[in-house]
């Protein structure tokens, strides 16, 4: 996969990883449509702003018109609602799928056909592969996105689609409010851009999400505890 001449569309780019998504990608020679559910917030030069909600399948079809060329799709906009499972309000619980397991499945069927070639970055996360209290609907949302991944990299197989899972911990953006150790986003999304033009598969963004993995080999007593 080659970045520049490539022309990549960014979920959720108005900030956080999004952002930085879009601003490396512009700055390794891509064209790059930067979208976001308010797109008045999207605030990054040289990008073409598009409308975006991820979970309306009118607004993705209005994308995929509004996009034709697209040779690189990067799934990164997410929800987090801090719900758990057994009492937590199934509203909540079906967002965190409309979005990152719904949401992503309709951006890749929408993109595919145009992506012969081409690429998808899915941005995951440690919590594909575990769980942590409060927060429980999303490690579920994320370990149906790991798998979405794994699915839809063998259907588009054929096509020579690349499709790259980028899993990461904790990053450091006004959208995290977990009270420890965080990433440099510039840094996480780095290395998943350089994953995507190695052409991996997977790419493990750092030491906590490489203890994650490892840790499934083993007893998961041992790492709950």
């Amino acid at each position: 996969m080659q970045i520049s001449g490539a022309v990549a569309l960014v979920t959720g780019a108005n900030r956080g990883l999004g952002k930085h998504f879009a601003e490396q990608l512009l700055a390794r020679g891509a064209k790059v449509y930067a979208t976001a559910r308010r797109p008045g917030l999207v605030d990054i030069p040289g990008a073409t702003v598009l409308p975006l909600d991820i979970t309306d399948p009118a607004s993705i079809a209005a994308a995929a018109a509004a996009a034709p060329d697209v040779t690189l799709l990067v799934n990164n906009a997410g929800v987090d609602t801090v719900t758990g499972l057994v009492t937590g309000d199934l509203d909540r619980i079906r967002l965190e799928l409309d979005t990152h397991f719904w949401g992503t499945l309709g951006m890749i069927r929408a993109f595919a056909p145009r992506l012969a070639g081409g690429a998808i970055l899915n941005v995951l996360s440690a919590m594909s592969w575990f769980n942590y209290p409060g927060h429980t609907a999303y490690g579920v949302a994320k370990a149906a996105e790991w798998n979405l991944t794994n699915g839809v990299r063998l259907e588009l197989a054929a096509q020579k689609t690349l499709v790259t899972a980028l899993h990461l911990g904790a990053a450091d953006t006004d959208l995290s409010d977990y009270d420890g150790p965080k990433g440099d986003p510039a840094v996480l999304v780095r290395a998943g851009l350089d994953g995507l033009e190695q052409d991996r598969i997977e790419v493990i963004a750092d030491d906590w999400t490489a203890h994650v993995k490892a840790s499934l080999a083993g007893d998961p007593a041992a790492f709950y505890r």
